[in-house]
């Protein structure tokens, strides 16, 4: 029986060891670690520093047989990270979610590679099955990338295929796929609520996701919002005390609003994945909302409730308000009865954060973290 989705799928356990070692002979990947891993020696002597790499890859790998150990590895490496990139995690809301139904996490969107990764592993902490990780093709610039990523419970979201008609295909496809996962695998998903990040610091679901969702409905036999509450889609918030990528998006925020365009470089997603990851974040939190459930009718409502809940639930720092402050002033008008996560930064430090960039990308970069500020004040206006 032909797999339908054999081409965006994640990799399955009977897969691994094959994909492992195709991995362990590439050159490339071996020579891109390398380069990070022992750079004077890669510099003078490739092949021996490839062959060093290559036995410290194998012999860290060498247990690994399915997906749950390669994630069990990969916990390794992300415990890590946090513990020297961040002040630590803190997690809410997701005491009072079913642990045994595979949910579709939904969250707003400020790193590419980081959300799913707390996400993931507030998720594991609480006892939570890892979940299946949308990523778009356009960020699997090589062959050898995209085998990492499916390892990881990554699939693939089309986005480079060309042709209105190829398009609708892919999209359809990537529905199916996910209600598949959901219903007949009890895999949960992540999917950001939006293609690209925010970097304004404004967390807005695209009605296009929700439509993109929709496509995998029976239309004979449920309705729109019962095909809505089948999926379980969960609203996450996720909150950075600071943003390892402000001032890349501040320059990139300057830009299209002095020349009206931005033409991004051919590798800088990957220096943004590389900045998010090894980047100071401070601390973060990750908030849980409550599932969707039928009473919606058409996507735009949905999309609405999403961004509700997603700004509710967003836990503010310190930094986000000295951020509002420098903007708007420090009378200006904040939301009452205010939540403030402990932050680890000081208001020194911050405002040295801020003053390094060029003056005319700070009103950017303050907006990233302003503008979390900015939408309780909206929200609670309504």
């Amino acid at each position: 029986m032909s797999d339908p989705f054999a081409d965006i799928r994640p990799y399955r356990d009977g897969e691994v060891p094959e994909v492992l070692a195709r991995l362990l002979r590439n050159p490339e990947l071996l020579d891109s670690l390398a380069t990070q891993r022992l750079p004077r020696l890669s510099g003078a002597l490739p092949g021996l520093a490839r062959w060093l790499v290559r036995v410290s890859l194998g012999w860290q790998l060498r247990d690994v047989t399915d997906v749950h150990g390669m994630q069990m590895v990969i916990k390794t490496y992300l415990e890590g990270m946090i513990e020297n990139t961040s002040g630590g995690l803190s997690v809410s809301g997701l005491d009072v979610l079913d642990s045994t139904r595979a949910n579709l996490f939904m969250s707003n969107h400020r790193d590419i590679a980081m959300d799913p990764a707390f996400t993931n592993y507030a998720l594991h902490l609480g006892g939570h099955q890892t979940v299946r990780i949308a990523i778009g093709d356009n960020l699997l610039t090589k062959p050898w990338v995209s085998d990492l990523m499916r390892l990881n419970k990554s699939f693939i979201v089309k986005r480079s295929v060309s042709g209105p008609r190829e398009l609708l295909a892919a999209s359809r496809n990537l529905a199916n796929y996910i209600q598949y996962s959901l219903l007949q695998e009890n895999a949960p998903i992540w999917i950001a609520q939006r293609e690209g990040r925010a970097k304004d610091g404004l967390d807005r679901t695209e009605p296009a996701v929700i439509k993109m969702l929709g496509m995998s409905r029976d239309k004979g036999a449920q309705s729109f919002g019962e095909h809505i509450a089948s999926l379980g889609i969960v609203p996450v918030a996720i909150s950075y005390e600071l943003d390892p990528c402000d001032a890349l998006k501040a320059n990139e925020l300057h830009q299209l609003a002095s020349t009206g365009a931005y033409e991004k470089g051919e590798q800088e997603d990957v220096a943004s994945i590389g900045q998010g990851i090894a980047g100071d974040k401070g601390r973060v939190h990750v908030s849980f909302g409550t599932p969707l459930g039928s009473e919606f009718e058409n996507a735009t409502q949905v999309a609405a409730e999403i961004d509700r809940q997603i700004i509710e639930q967003y836990c503010l720092h310190p930094t986000n308000l000295w951020a509002y402050d420098m903007l708007y002033g420090e009378h200006a008008p904040k939301p009452e009865n205010l939540y403030l996560e402990e932050g680890d930064c000081s208001r020194e430090e911050f405002e040295r954060r801020i003053h390094a960039l060029p003056e005319e990308h700070r009103p950017y970069a303050l907006a990233t973290y302003a503008n979390a500020v900015v939408s309780k004040l909206d929200q609670a206006d309504d």
